[in-house]
């Protein structure tokens, strides 16, 4: 087990770009053996987030141990917080409730009156977001911006969402929506 106090939980940069490729073979790995969908990025796009402060990494000194990003949709109305994983040696010490916390937090910040959806099969995933104040909806309530279902292309199960017209797949679509949500500690944290 690690010493929680040694793990870092960082806004990533450019000084992270470096960690792009086991982003990547994490995010795959975790695909393979769940079996579900991930929907897979560039490395371009996921050098992009960093760059742009809008990704969240978590490190053991220089030893990758997770990951999300945030992006937002619709022009601002929408933001999608993604790509949440951590390294099988870290997993069960609720790093990826930091991880998503620390997105949840960023994503507050930057756009303060935008709606936060996740898209998730993963039950840990809806266990993290209800805490946070998101409701299962369905896909009509999400973003309509093209680009951003586009990139449900590179998910296994992109067919299905394909077949039911947008309308349903095999992730729990799940919403924030900041002025109907009570004002939970967790937003105001720094």
């Amino acid at each position: 087990m690690t010493d929680n106090n040694k793990i870092e939980i960082l806004i990533a940069n450019d000084e992270h770009i470096q960690y792009v490729p086991v982003v990547l073979k994490t995010i795959e790995d975790a695909a393979k053996v769940r079996g579900t969908g991930i929907a897979k990025r560039s490395p371009e796009y996921v050098e992009q987030k960093m760059r742009e402060g809008k990704a969240i990494i978590a490190l053991v000194g220089d030893e990758f141990a997770g990951f999300t990003y945030i992006e937002s949709w619709g022009n601002k109305q929408f933001v999608a917080t993604s790509g949440l994983i951590v390294v099988d040696k870290f997993r069960g010490q609720g790093l990826a409730k930091q991880i998503k916390i620390k997105a949840f937090q960023l994503a507050r910040r930057l756009w303060p009156e935008a709606k936060l959806f996740s898209l998730t099969s993963g039950s840990a995933v809806m266990k993290m977001n209800t805490e946070l104040g998101y409701v299962p909806v369905t896909f009509a309530e999400l973003t309509d911006d093209e680009a951003f279902w586009r990139g449900c292309r590179g998910c296994v199960n992109y067919d299905i969402l394909e077949r039911t017209g947008r309308k349903y797949c095999i992730c729990t679509a799940m919403l924030y929506v900041p002025k109907t949500q009570a004002q939970a500690d967790i937003r105001n944290e720094k």
